[in-house]
């Protein structure tokens, strides 16, 4: 049945009672009768041709259909929060960037990224989301993001239309405890036969290069760990579980926060950030902002 609209009051209803388990819940909830509430889910439920709750014992649960209404209500209500709050930030005079970080990324390279937005004239918001890349790809097509950060171009398709602007790059560096880096800097790289190392996983971009550089010196070192999030290889890197690779842009950053030490430099492998933006040509202020400081992480 081909429904002529969604009464998306009906549909918060809907959403309140599934989430309490109970009409009489949900009504005293939103302060209304309870015959006004039901009234409202068998308005929702005749307009789309299905059920949407059944009984479960004592609670009303929702039915396959309803956890699908459910999902997708879910959404519609948080963009709906997310509006507001963005419109909010309009009437305070605040600019807002919504901005992708790749898992993989440094987040101390995004950090020094989005460093350059608070210097601007305007205020900028930052609404930082991260997850996989290709996530943030898709919520990127759907405008749901401003600019992507990350550590890998992305090639435009006749279905994505997404341009990757190169914004800078940093040769890397090999750092671990100052127990590890006492036993492993002497004779670098050829020190790496069998030591401890953490590496990114190989959907990575920088993992091929950095596989690639071990084979070229014919080491085989005791891969430990692999990671996803980059934070989380760096935390285990601090806490003497291996040796781990950063860039060279943050050495002292590494230094300092992770108390790490530097056990060789690796001008060979090198690391790009990019920005992924849904057109060709930035136009919002903040990533123009980002763009123009990137050169500074070289």
């Amino acid at each position: 049945m081909k429904t002529t609209g969604l009464n998306f009051r009906h549909l918060y209803f809907f959403r309140v009672v599934a989430a309490e388990g109970s009409v009489t819940r949900a009504a005293e909830r939103l302060g209304l009768a309870i015959q006004t509430v039901s009234t409202q889910i068998q308005a929702l439920e005749q307009s789309i041709g299905k059920s949407l709750l059944t009984q479960q014992g004592r609670r009303l649960v929702p039915t396959e259909a309803g956890r699908v209404a459910l999902t997708y209500a879910e959404e519609i209500f948080e963009l709906g929060d997310r509006m507001q709050e963005a419109l909010e930030d309009v009437d305070a005079g605040k600019m807002r960037l919504t901005v992708g970080i790749s898992d993989s990324l440094p987040k101390l390279i995004a950090f020094r990224l989005l460093q350059a937005t608070q210097v601007l004239d305007k205020q900028v918001k930052l609404v930082c989301m991260e997850d996989e890349f290709d996530s943030l790809l898709a919520d990127l097509a759907l405008h749901k993001l401003d600019v992507v950060l990350t550590d890998r171009s992305v090639r435009a398709t006749a279905s994505l239309r997404v341009f990757s602007h190169l914004l800078a790059e940093s040769e890397m560096k090999l750092f671990g405890t100052g127990k590890l880096a006492r036993k492993y800097s002497k004779n670098f790289p050829h020190s790496l036969q069998g030591a401890p190392l953490l590496l990114p996983t190989r959907n990575n971009a920088l993992r091929g290069r950095i596989d690639a550089w071990l084979l070229q010196h014919g080491v085989r070192p005791d891969i430990v760990g692999e990671f996803e999030d980059n934070a989380m290889l760096s935390t285990f890197g601090r806490n003497g579980m291996g040796l781990f690779f950063a860039p060279a842009a943050l050495a002292e950053d590494v230094e300092d926060q992770y108390g790490a030490v530097e056990v060789g430099a690796v001008p060979e492998l090198r690391e790009q950030f990019y920005a992924i933006s849904s057109e060709r040509r930035i136009r919002h202020p903040a990533v123009e902002a980002i763009l123009a400081a990137a050169h500074q992480l070289t």
